[in-house]
């Protein structure tokens, strides 16, 4: 499985901010449920990590309202001796 960086963006107004949270909240999916959020700091969106197969079932998690705003990148952690392998990736 691959874990994933999701970040679900919203408008910047008070309604839509407890729609959103109420929406997430409500969903019973854990995620959601536990999704951190920015806009008390301006940034109005939602993050989650979750690991999932591919990018279309951690899109599947999201509220179809919120899916065309929702980025979705996949996460790796390297270790030092991959330091080769991260600059052939680039092209460097």
């Amino acid at each position: 499985m691959t874990r994933y960086l999701v970040e679900v963006s919203h408008e910047a107004s008070p309604i839509a901010c407890a729609v959103g949270v109420q929406m997430f909240m409500t969903s019973g999916n854990h995620f959601l449920a536990n999704a951190d959020w920015g806009c008390e700091d301006g940034e109005h969106k939602a993050w989650m990590i979750v690991e999932a197969e591919n990018r279309e079932d951690v899109r599947s998690i999201v509220p179809f309202a919120y899916r065309p705003q929702t980025k979705i990148v996949a996460l790796r952690q390297f270790r030092p001796q991959e330091l080769d392998d991260i600059v052939r990736h680039h092209g460097t």
